[in-house]
């Protein structure tokens, strides 16, 4: 086995090391997701925490790894006695791989013993087998909503509840959770980001002198990995050291009211939704006060625990570039810390005055006396000693500095589900229409919904088009290919072994008493779900969009056809046109929140080269269906049919037989050429007006038995 790359050997990175630390002291933060480009140490880093973590006392023989001082009393491997046989091993490192399955997570029935020995058994997952260890989930932002839930739900209860085939399990399933992800594959939702404790955000040294040593160290450890761990031993053991004390010090650590009351502020202050920041941000500076080996929070450890806790939970739209309003932050502590000015003095003043009130009454001139005003009473703080100036030390000397990408914005500047015109880049002039101007998009509305009307594989989870799924609407059985990866279907297998029965002549016998279902009869049930789909946008930017404020229009249409693929797990693409050519300006990503940037930015004037447009969409889907040939391309074309340049774009057309597409009709005025319907008859395409793609605007006109988007897919199908 390779020595892992030591903790301590790292460079740098020193805010996501103490997020890993404080969670190893106090799970109850509730895990760390680690975001950063490739090539960070992301991996490097978490794996390395593995070895830091103390040693666990379990049960012998239980594979949910009970502690023998307190076993589960609900453990299915139980009832264990207090005290009974033990064994002492390394905390588990369990990773969870980008395509594991919900079975795999939470575990299953042992379908195996349940047929050959006709036992209910349950089968553990990756849950139980992270229990007192850490959980270390690679792209995170790339498993399915559902297991992601999972994960945090664990994690938040320290408990699992598995409900599925029949088996009723629960089981204890406490852990550290670690996530990693690579922003450029797309942003998980805010929901899901909000429920992890602490969010870093990674970079790559920008100094020349670090990134020397580095690549130093790496070479060194490659070269000799014992003795390159040898090196740091000593720091090791000194963080193991230290993990363990603080873990013993935290039930002992005090945190003050004046000093609940600053993280109050500091929420309500910062604009955060709901109480789960306050309740983290908590957590977090008890943990970093027992980590300095501290028996009371300071403000420094408020201030540094915010700092961790806070930034990740200002993106309240999905579509809003994630990052960190350090300002605003700023502007939060300083205003607690003000206000806690304030209460210290109005204390002090209402101490004094209650003090004065008793001289009088008393006439005791001494004023060092019984009675005297030198400390507070009742009406005053409890311990004025208890609240801290911010500029004391913090974990490192100096509070950790939290993420910042630049281009942020709050959620309080543009309101959620708008675009903010304000931050797109303007023209010299601003004159739609001149080359290169740039049009804002107005509110985004609710569209219609536009599917792939033949039913997919289901390779990618979501909420789009009708496929084959591993949940949903049952249709069907077939025999499991390999191991069963769905739930079983009774019927049918009970049905299989009938046959079975049947035909085998010495089956007489065994009929009276019963028939005797074998692994061959097995048969697994068939969903019907929905799948996530490209939808790979083709957008005329050409002068004749500009005119009589066409582009707004346009692309307040793109907006919320955006926002739509991002609430069905879309992958989303975009490909413009003007001038002479195409330019992708999105390749294929679910970096929804990029499409909309790329969008705003959209300039427009010039000619009108539709065919290039169309060849460039072939090229992109082309190379998609290379690269992942069970997602389904939806190609959704904004235009008004003219072509002012290239070639005649219904020659280009038969390049996209086969791909579902929907022609959104820009033209508009009372003489129209009909283009776009002719560019959609072409590609066996469906044709919809601009102003019917609102879903409001749909459910006004006329009902019809089918919708035409749906009759154009089956012919593109």
């Amino acid at each position: 086995m390779t020595t892992p790359y030591p903790f301590s050997a790292v460079v740098g990175l020193d805010d996501l090391r103490l997020a890993l630390l404080l969670t190893s002291v106090s799970p109850a933060v509730g895990g760390v997701l680690v975001r950063g480009e490739k090539g960070t140490a992301k991996s490097t880093v978490v794996r390395a925490l593995a070895g830091l973590l103390p040693q666990v006392e379990v049960v012998h023989g239980c594979r949910f790894a009970c502690d023998p001082a307190a076993p589960d009393p609900g453990c299915p491997d139980g009832p264990h006695t207090p005290g009974g046989p033990s064994a002492a091993r390394a905390a588990n490192l369990v990773e969870l791989p980008v395509g594991a399955t919900e079975d795999r997570v939470v575990g299953t029935l042992d379908l195996q013993r349940a047929l050959n020995d006709g036992v209910k058994a349950y089968e553990p997952g990756l849950l139980a087998a992270a229990h007192r260890g850490l959980l270390y989930v690679d792209e995170v932002n790339l498993l399915p909503d559902h297991l992601v839930d999972l994960l945090l739900d664990a994690a938040a209860m320290g408990r699992a509840h598995v409900e599925r085939d029949g088996v009723s399990v629960k089981h204890a399933a406490r852990f550290l959770l670690v996530g990693t992800m690579n922003p450029e594959e797309g942003e998980p939702r805010p929901q899901l980001v909000d429920r992890f404790g602490l969010v870093v955000t990674v970079a790559a040294p920008r100094d020349a002198v670090q990134r020397a040593e580095v690549v130093r160290r790496r070479l060194a450890y490659e070269a000799g990995p014992d003795a390159f761990a040898a090196r740091f031993a000593a720091d090791e053991r000194e963080y193991a050291t230290r993990i363990a004390a603080a873990r013993a010090q935290l039930p002992s650590v005090r945190l003050p009211d004046a000093e609940l009351d600053r993280i109050a502020r500091v929420c309500l202050a910062y604009g955060v939704d709901g109480m789960r920041a306050d309740i983290v941000v908590a957590r977090c500076a008890v943990a970093l006060a027992a980590w300095h080996g501290r028996d009371r929070v300071t403000a420094g450890d408020v201030a540094d625990a915010a700092r961790l806790a806070l930034p990740h939970r200002r993106r309240t739209d999905p579509l809003d570039p994630p990052g960190t309003d350090e300002q605003k932050l700023d502007e939060a502590l300083a205003e607690a810390e003000r206000q806690a000015e304030q209460d210290r003095a109005a204390g002090s003043a209402d101490s004094a005055a209650d003090s004065s009130g008793e001289d009088e009454d008393d006439e005791d001139p001494d004023p060092d006396g019984p009675g005297g005003g030198d400390g507070p009473r009742d009406g005053g703080p409890s311990d004025g000693t208890d609240v801290a100036s911010p500029d004391q030390a913090g974990p490192s000397g100096a509070p950790p500095s939290g993420p910042s990408p630049a281009g942020s914005r709050s959620s309080a500047e543009a309101p959620s589900g708008e675009f903010d015109p304000s931050e797109a880049p303007q023209s010299p002039d601003g004159a739609p229409g001149r080359p290169g101007a740039i049009v804002a998009a107005g509110p985004a509305y609710r569209p219609r919904t536009l599917r792939i009307s033949a039913r997919g594989e289901g390779g990618h989870t979501g909420r789009r088009s009708p496929a084959f799924a591993r949940r949903g609407r049952v249709v069907g059985s077939r025999p499991p290919q390999g191991k069963l990866a769905g739930a079983p279907h009774l019927f049918a297998t009970l049905r299989a072994a009938l046959d079975r029965a049947a035909l085998d002549q010495t089956a007489v016998d065994q009929a009276m008493r019963g028939i005797r279902v074998l692994p061959r009869d097995l048969r697994e049930s068939v969903h019907v779900g929905r799948e996530a789909n490209l939808v790979l946008f083709v957008v005329d930017a050409s002068g004749s969009m500009a005119a009589r404020k066409r582009m707004t229009l346009v692309k307040t249409a793109v907006l919320s056809l955006l926002r739509d693929a991002y609430q069905r797990r879309d992958r989303i693409g975009m490909i413009t046109f003007r001038g002479a050519e195409a330019d992708v300006v999105l390749p294929p990503t679910s970096s929804h929140e990029v499409g909309v940037q790329r969008l705003a930015a959209l300039r427009t004037g010039g000619r009108t080269p539709l065919a290039a447009g169309l060849r460039a969409a072939a090229t992109t889907i082309a190379t998609e269906r290379r690269r992942d040939p069970r997602r389904r391309p939806l190609l959704i074309i904004v235009t008004d049919g003219r072509a002012t340049s290239g070639p005649d774009p219904l020659r280009v057309a038969p390049l996209l037989s086969g791909v579902a597409t929907v022609v959104v009709d820009c033209e508009s005025g009372p003489i129209r050429l009909g283009l776009a319907r002719k560019l959609a008859a072409a590609l066996a395409a469906d044709v919809m007006p601009l102003d019917h793609l609102e879903a409001a605007t749909t459910r006004r006109s006329a009902p019809s038995p089918a919708p035409a988007t749906d009759r154009a897919y089956r012919r593109a199908a």
